[in-house]
């Protein structure tokens, strides 16, 4: 990634027990751990030649939400460990908002870095990045429902009080067969770039950071974004080699991210206002099987046509879809198509941003593909997010996934420089 500018502006770097965490025990020589030792490590920006593929960690709104999709994703989940205090929390979200905001700039995690430390210990970053430049790489934070109360009841965190009303797991639904190990998580950190070795490097070192506070969990690479999240970009396509995403949400559509993504200051809790709620559906796609389906089929069970996204009713991608019109044999789009089902005119006005990606995870034990679609929706109210999904868990596009994995967080809104990621929770 990008050299170390030569002027520095002192910021709070890693704590005491972040840099002890990267020392991983070995005696810490030469890793600056006395009471300036935060103080030492600073923030820096590349110069202006180096910032066209880099975004800001700061600002108002979570970064890796309406910032245009990347082509490649890390997603991990992570539990808080058992015994650690509600300061090992706070601290722990201090310092990967620091190596965060750091490696969005196309930086290493400190300003020693993978190679300007003691030899005689571990490097603060591991280096796999170096020279690359931080193609575009966003990285967001979420706090799931078991950071707040676990599932017994326990309030680990004194955070309770401070939950959001809405967020809790997600009910089940028709067609989920969840593993558990790809299921839920205290945090989770979205970790996105146009490099895929930039966005692996940005989970393994704030894994890394995290040793002895929180555990991966589980995680997800995907690759081929799904959807767009501007106007400028083609839609994509999924597995199944349809276009995907035709009617999401897109960056310059401030009217729509205040009214179905963005939560307000009157949805509760205030530390939440201008953040949102992220779900993760590990979507299984039985690949084999939809190849064998002819092409017409293919069309009624999406609603669209396979060539141009267009609806079946008529027009180009972007016509809306018209669920009365005729076609050859009744309706043009079957009511049980997934357009129709997911479609907002049949969901009392709901939309979602969706960020998914592709992905294959090698083969099964019956040798087939072991793919499909990570899921990824922002959305102002959970309760949105499972009243369209209550719709799409009866469309015929059923028969052809199954859900695997799943996952619900609470995204803070975006630090302002100086402070961390959810302050305002521990306020």
């Amino acid at each position: 990634m990008s050299e170390e500018p030569a002027s520095e502006t002192p910021r709070a770097g890693l704590s005491r027990r972040g840099l002890l965490g990267l020392a991983l025990g070995a005696g810490a020589a030469g890793v600056a751990v006395g009471a300036g030792a935060a103080s030492a490590i600073a923030l820096t920006r590349p110069d202006a030649a180096s910032v066209a593929d880099t975004h800001q960690f700061y600002g108002a709104h979570p970064a890796g939400i309406t910032t245009d999709v990347q082509d490649h994703l890390h997603f991990a989940a992570f539990d808080v460990m058992e015994g650690a205090s509600r300061q090992d929390l706070v601290e722990l979200l201090q310092d990967w908002s620091y190596a965060a905001a750091r490696m969005m700039l196309g930086l290493e995690v400190s300003a020693t870095g993978a190679v300007g430390g003691s030899p005689e210990a571990p490097p603060d970053d591991t280096g796999e990045a170096l020279g690359l430049p931080a193609s575009n790489l966003t990285i967001t934070i979420g706090f799931g429902p078991t950071l707040f109360s676990t599932a017994e009841g326990v309030d680990r965190f004194g955070l309770a009080s401070q939950a959001p009303g809405s967020l809790a797991a997600l009910p089940p639904f028709l067609g989920d067969d969840l593993d558990p190990g790809h299921t839920g998580g205290d945090l989770c950190i979205q970790a996105c770039a146009d490099d895929p070795q930039v966005a692996v490097h940005a989970v393994r070192n704030l894994s890394r950071i995290a040793f002895g506070r929180a555990r991966l969990r589980w995680s997800q690479l995907g690759y081929g974004r799904t959807s767009r999240t501007s106007a400028t970009s083609k839609t994509p396509r999924n597995l199944f080699g349809f276009k995907d995403g035709t009617a999401n949400i897109l960056a310059d559509d401030t009217a729509a991210l205040d009214e179905h993504v963005w939560v307000s200051a009157d949805d509760g809790p205030t530390w939440l206002a201008g953040g949102s709620y992220l779900v993760a559906r590990k979507i299984a796609m039985k690949i084999e099987t939809w190849d064998r389906v002819r092409l017409a089929e293919q069309e009624r069970v999406t609603g669209r046509a396979k060539g141009t996204g267009a609806p079946l009713s008529g027009g180009d991608e972007f016509a809306a879809p018209d669920f009365a019109a005729s076609g050859a044999a009744g309706l043009a789009i079957d009511p049980r198509s997934h357009v129709s089902r997911a479609h907002p005119a049949n969901n009392g006005g709901i939309r979602m941003l969706r960020r998914g990606y592709n992905y294959v995870d090698g083969n099964t034990a019956l040798g087939r593909l072991d793919a499909g679609l990570f899921f990824l929706g922002y959305v102002r109210s959970p309760d949105r997010f499972i009243t369209v999904q209550r719709s799409v868990a009866t469309d015929l596009m059923m028969e052809y996934v199954t859900t695997v994995g799943s996952g619900i967080w609470a995204v803070p809104p975006a630090p302002s420089e100086g402070s961390f990621v959810g302050a305002g929770l521990f306020s």
